[in-house]
């Protein structure tokens, strides 16, 4: 193999005159995959479980808004979502707020781009995950929390969502993987995450193997504390009698 490695070319100073080096091109974009994915995924499970609450509820408006709600982020490619919310939506809104989202610096409209597109497009997923826990209950759960008083919503509030959220910590667990590597999708609107601060170190330096390794490196560091944070939780909150339950 012709190819010359050089592992120090991360700890050298980049081109551009920036005081940094190569490995902090690469620890900025591991920053901004981090944040982005963990603001979008609050987002994700406030909607998503909003949503999926509503594809339970007997009343065929609300189910019918969650059930549009889902076919609509679950079918568009996650791709033309990204530039639908970085280049249509600021079109579509009153001038006066579209004009001032694109006068924003261009880094604030990628993040904030991203984070919404991300996080209900998770929150469509997180629904569905939502939605079959709930229906997973047995019916009678309901049913005893109407009957000691407590409204509809108070009966999701009390009684189903905590344990429907035990049950689904596994598939939960899957999304939240998922939201780390589906990031990477923002770099194609200009977002610098740890995917683009990759290829930026590889037109610089040429050395390819070098930035792609170590960028591997970081994303299963990002899984394998995520397996790890998801077990402890799963491991705090399963109930007896239920999947996962001893």
């Amino acid at each position: 193999m012709s190819y010359h490695w050089n592992w120090g070319i991360l700890f050298s100073p980049v081109s551009t005159g920036e005081p940094t080096t190569y490995l902090g091109w690469l620890i900025s974009g591991l920053w901004v995959t981090v944040t982005v994915s963990l603001a979008a995924w609050v987002i994700a499970l406030i909607v998503g479980s909003f949503f999926g609450v509503l594809r339970t509820v007997p009343n065929k408006w609300a189910s019918g808004a969650g059930t549009v709600y889902v076919a609509v982020f679950r079918n568009i490619p996650l791709i033309v979502q990204f530039f639908i919310w970085y280049l249509v939506i600021p079109e579509l809104l009153p001038p006066s707020l579209g004009n001032w989202f694109k006068q924003l610096p261009p880094n604030v409209q990628f993040f904030s781009s991203s984070i919404l597109c991300l996080g209900l497009f998770t929150g469509a997923r997180v629904c569905e995950q939502v939605r079959s826990g709930i229906n997973a209950l047995p019916r009678g759960q309901r049913a005893a929390g109407l009957a000691v008083g407590f409204t509809q919503w108070q009966t999701y509030r009390y009684v189903l969502l905590p344990v429907a959220f035990r049950i689904i910590v596994p598939p939960l667990t899957s999304e939240f993987l998922n939201i780390f590597k589906n990031s990477a999708v923002a770099s194609t609107i200009g977002l610098l995450d740890l995917s683009a601060q990759a290829r930026q170190l590889v037109d610089y330096t040429a050395q390819a193997y070098e930035s792609f390794i170590a960028v591997t490196l970081a994303y299963v560091l990002i899984n394998l504390v995520v397996m790890g944070l998801m077990r402890w939780i799963e491991a705090r909150t399963r109930l007896p009698g239920y999947i996962g339950g001893k």
